[in-house]
């Protein structure tokens, strides 16, 4: 489906794909703000992708109204198979219930995909998982400036019911106070936290839970970096024992510490394992290359001048926790490349690639790949929107 308005709702907007049914990839015609003027939409008919790479120009950003209608903007819940890449979420307006006020919710979903997304200002957290969810992953995005007085980076698992598998990987998380991230899961689960940079945390960085029954998590490979606002006796990574239900079990390796703070609470001492409880997703890398690699090319693409300012801000150490909001960068109008046969690919792509511009062949193979042509199409303009495609995308 093309999204080709801006518009909060009706005919060629990312609402009427949102709320659709059946299998559907989000194409975007368009470059811009999308703000919901009414209540945001909620993604909950599953087989879904909203392909923000695909987007013309500077990419698309989604905002709320405030007040009444001011909600989480991207909200996933009661379904699955849902993939979204490169969106931005900057929650600048206040709305009136800040428990509701999250930039991302993913609520009882399974088998999600979270993937170069940036987002900022939320009054609650800026990525959230609530209830029953299971196959979730946050990766290679940005969550930045938390607003007080909840400036909260990742809430992983609340109140999650059973056991779930939860992957954060390659992520950002910058000033906000604490759960950077939050890991509160039942027994059996399988929760990784890899490769990530977290910078700036006030209070608490990584918070490892025991309320349901103890956490099974591993640790591995992320940078932990104090900033301007970084309390002394924050700690790097801490185990919380508020209403414990039995102890967590925590495997940690090659995690890297800078500043000035206690790096591990010594009571994990006695619940740290000497391998991990379930196998990893992916082999994680060193904490140095980690950090190259999130700084390089985390968060959606092309990158706004705030993502800019953030991953700079980590890079000299600097910055502050935000009080409020700020502004949205302004994003061009931009037109999308020719279409003709509007399967979602450029002609241009088509043309270079085998496929055919006159007929649409969106789930063709017309390399005999194995890989559909639109997602070919797809992989390709996300690689070159992040500045290392190998071959004309087009958009």
């Amino acid at each position: 489906m093309q999204v080709v308005s801006l518009a909060d709702s009706g005919p060629g907007t990312l609402r009427e794909c949102i709320e659709a049914m059946g299998p559907r990839v989000c194409i975007f015609r368009v470059s811009g703000l999308i703000r919901f003027t009414g209540l945001p939409p909620r993604i909950r008919h599953p087989f879904i992708t909203i392909a923000g790479q695909s987007a013309p120009g500077a990419g698309i950003t989604l905002a709320h109204g405030g007040g009444e209608v001011g909600r989480t903007p991207l909200v996933i819940k009661d379904t699955n198979d849902v993939i979204v890449r490169h969106i931005r979420v900057r929650n600048d307006r206040i709305g009136d219930r800040r428990g509701s006020e999250d930039s991302i919710t993913i609520e009882k979903s399974s088998h999600v995909i979270i993937d170069h997304v940036s987002a900022s200002w939320a009054r609650d957290e800026l990525v959230n998982g609530y209830d029953t969810n299971n196959f979730i992953t946050v990766s290679n995005s940005i969550f930045s400036w938390g607003i007080p007085k909840h400036d909260k980076c990742a809430l992983l698992a609340s109140n999650p019911g059973r056991a779930q598998h939860f992957s954060f990987m390659g992520n950002l998380c910058a000033h906000s106070g604490d759960r950077n991230p939050d890991i509160n899961f039942p027994p059996g689960s399988c929760v990784e936290v890899l490769n990530n940079v977290f910078y700036n945390a006030q209070s608490e960085f990584a918070e490892v839970w025991e309320t349901y029954g103890g956490t099974p998590v591993a640790i591995i490979g992320n940078s932990f970096i104090a900033g301007p606002d970084t309390q002394d006796d924050a700690v790097g990574i801490i185990r919380q024992r508020i209403a414990s239900k039995g102890p967590a079990r925590v495997y940690l390796a090659d995690n890297q510490f800078i500043g000035d703070f206690p790096q591990r609470d010594p009571a994990l001492q006695e619940i740290t394992l000497t391998q991990p409880d379930c196998s990893l997703t992916i082999s994680p890398s060193s904490p140095t290359g980690a950090y190259n690699k999130v700084l390089g090319s985390a968060g959606a693409f092309p990158r706004d001048s705030l993502d800019r300012q953030v991953v700079n801000e980590v890079r000299s150490r600097t910055g502050r926790i935000m009080r409020r909001p700020g502004n949205i960068p302004t994003i061009p109008s931009t037109r999308a490349a020719a279409d003709t046969d509007r399967d979602g690919m450029p002609d241009k792509w088509e043309r270079a690639n085998g496929s055919n511009v006159d007929f649409p062949d969106a789930w063709e193979d017309a390399d005999g790949d194995g890989v559909a042509n639109l997602d070919a199409w797809l992989e390709e303009r996300h690689l070159q929107v992040i500045g290392s495609a190998k071959s004309p995308a087009g958009a």
